[in-house]
């Protein structure tokens, strides 16, 4: 399973390797300590940017009765819950929460047309505490299925500074499942809302991958 660079970290990394080779060229011509040491950390700093943004290739799965994960990580909340931004009715909560080490590439769990795409402000709590989902910098999303509307939502975390969403300019378009949705950098997590008969096949604790984990069967 190959693997490139996310489109989004493209300015980041070659930001990163040109560091590197300034830092290194200056070693070579001036004899300091100070560049002796900070050179081999900039160079681990600049793998870890790559690894970051990494982007494995995958075969996509698609099947219109099931809700794949959006996003690689842990399942931090599986519960029934009022989502009160859009449908306004109860719903099944699956939270899935990336650390620095998974992939954080998103994808639509769903196909569909895009209904919903709005992005709230707010703070950058710990993206695992429970009133993340409401109070932390997000985007939410609608995709209206021909079964079910399904609502999920890009959220940032403490370290997450920035949701990058493309379904902001494809409302009222059709989406493919599994398609590219977007990228949240540096830690994070996504929350999506699945209806309360779904059939659902996660559970807390339970590791996920996105396009290929099955989170509920609608």
């Amino acid at each position: 399973m190959t693997k490139k660079i996310h489109k989004e970290g493209n300015v980041i990394v070659c930001t990163a390797f040109l560091t590197v080779s300034i830092c290194t060229a200056l070693c070579v011509l001036i004899e300091c300590v100070l560049l002796y040491v900070l050179t081999p950390i900039i160079f681990i700093l600049f793998l870890f940017v790559v690894w970051f943004f990494r982007k494995p290739e995958r075969r996509y799965i698609k099947d219109e009765n099931v809700i794949f994960s959006p996003a690689d990580g842990r399942v931090v909340v599986c519960e029934e819950v009022e989502e009160d931004e859009y449908l306004h009715e109860r719903r099944i909560q699956i939270s899935i929460f990336m650390s620095l080490w998974n992939v954080h590439a998103n994808n639509f769990p769903v196909g569909g047309t895009v209904e919903y795409c709005k992005h709230h402000q707010g703070k950058y709590l710990i993206a695992w505490y429970p009133k993340a989902s409401e109070e932390n910098e997000r985007t939410t999303i609608v995709v209206n299925t021909a079964k079910e509307k399904i609502v999920f939502r890009q959220i940032a975390g403490v370290l997450a500074r920035r949701i990058v969403c493309y379904a902001e300019k494809m409302i009222g378009k059709e989406v493919e499942q599994n398609q590219k949705l977007g990228f949240i950098k540096f830690g994070s997590r996504m929350d999506i809302f699945v209806p309360l008969n779904a059939n659902i096949k996660v559970r807390v604790g339970q590791k996920v991958k996105s396009t290929q984990s099955v989170l509920a069967i609608m």
